[in-house]
């Protein structure tokens, strides 16, 4: 990611943190609509589950400046997703609802540079997340065989 595109996702995040449990709130409704069968994946209430998404994306988009720190915990995230049924096609699903969720939170403020640095910072998330999933289960292929 380009600095002016850390700086974007980290100054638009700040305004998001105030209404956090909205953002939780819409993102779920949205994903949910988006994919009904996702929430099946979910073992836990919304209210918690919202809070665990709000605390995890804070930390992606601090860690933003650290990829260094950031690229192990992403890895970790994508292999602990793996064992709760996470597949491929959830990405871009838990992508397009993320950018929606965005965009009715930040209202005007969620302007073109923004989305695209916020679709940059996603991709890499997810990238980072696939890459260790297809990493496991690529392993588990192996011991298989």
């Amino acid at each position: 990611m380009e600095p002016e595109q850390i700086m974007l996702v980290q100054e638009s995040w700040e305004k998001v943190v105030p209404i956090a449990d909205k953002a939780a709130e819409l993102f779920y409704g949205k994903l949910f609509e988006m994919d009904p069968s996702v929430e099946a994946l979910f073992e836990i209430n919304a209210e918690e589950q919202g809070r665990k998404l709000m605390s995890t994306l804070n930390l992606v988009v601090r860690g933003l400046n650290k990829p260094e720190a950031l690229v192990p915990v992403l890895k970790e995230l994508g292999r602990r997703h793996l064992n709760y049924g996470v597949q491929n096609e959830h990405y871009d699903t838990v992508g397009a609802a993320l950018l929606w969720t965005l965009e009715q939170g930040l209202g005007d403020a969620f302007t073109g540079e923004v989305k695209e640095a916020w679709t940059a910072a996603y991709a890499l998330m997810s990238g980072v997340m696939k890459e260790a999933a297809a990493s496991v289960n690529a392993e588990r292929a192996a011991q298989k065989a």
